[in-house]
């Protein structure tokens, strides 16, 4: 089994040595992460629409919710641009890391599941249209991908409603994608700070009105 290492920072982004991707999450130190969202604009309904995975039922953290589009850990030898093979492994979709807007770096703490994930979150957006037909999921990680729009996905954590319409797919049980529509709530997301939300959703809109 590999051992994945993972170099641990201090809170103001410096450099302190690294660890092993298990002291990392026991000790919670800080680290660097890659978080991509997909989000666009939609000419024809006049909305800005944001993406989000469906965790695996088998996954050991938090099966079963809605999450970043793609993400995952840069490993100590890596740069934070090659993060973008998440997007590549999880979604299936081949984009390049000049297609990928700069959003900013989100410091988030996610304690739960046994680990303290203290992130330096390295915060891209990708800002094309993509159909749900364009997505092949990683089966092992992801179970479906649904959309809402900003204004929806903004009143949920603004609690100016309990829930949102959402649509897009699952992987049925006959390895298929079955195209569904879902009210969805936060109780359905990673329990990410709300701060962490507020900010993706006021990055978002910076970086889609200056399209």
């Amino acid at each position: 089994m590999n051992v994945e290492n993972l170099s641990i920072f201090d809170e103001d982004y410096n450099r302190l040595g690294e660890r092993t991707r298990e002291e990392v999450h026991a000790s919670g130190y800080w680290h660097e992460t890659f978080h991509c969202w997909l989000t666009h604009y939609d000419e024809d309904s006049g909305e800005e629409y944001i993406y989000f995975q469906l965790r695996s039922d088998r996954k050991k953290d938090y099966p079963g919710l809605l999450d970043i589009t793609a993400a995952g850990h840069i490993l100590s030898h890596e740069l934070i641009e090659d993060g973008v093979r998440e997007v590549h492994e999880e979604l299936g979709i081949k984009i390049d890391f000049d297609d990928l807007s700069f959003a900013g770096v989100i410091k988030e703490e996610l304690i739960g599941s046994g680990i303290i994930d203290r992130e330096l979150a390295n915060v891209f957006l990708y800002t094309n249209p993509v159909t749900f037909e364009s997505f092949d999921l990683q089966l092992d990680e992801l179970s479906g991908i649904l959309r809402t729009s900003l204004r929806n996905f903004e009143k949920l954590f603004t609690h100016e409603k309990e829930e949102v319409c959402s649509e897009g797919f699952i992987i049925n049980a006959g390895s298929e994608k079955e195209y569904i529509k879902r009210n969805i709530s936060i109780e359905d997301f990673v329990a990410h700070p709300n701060a962490y939300f507020h900010e993706i959703i006021k990055r978002v809109k910076i970086v889609l009105q200056g399209k």
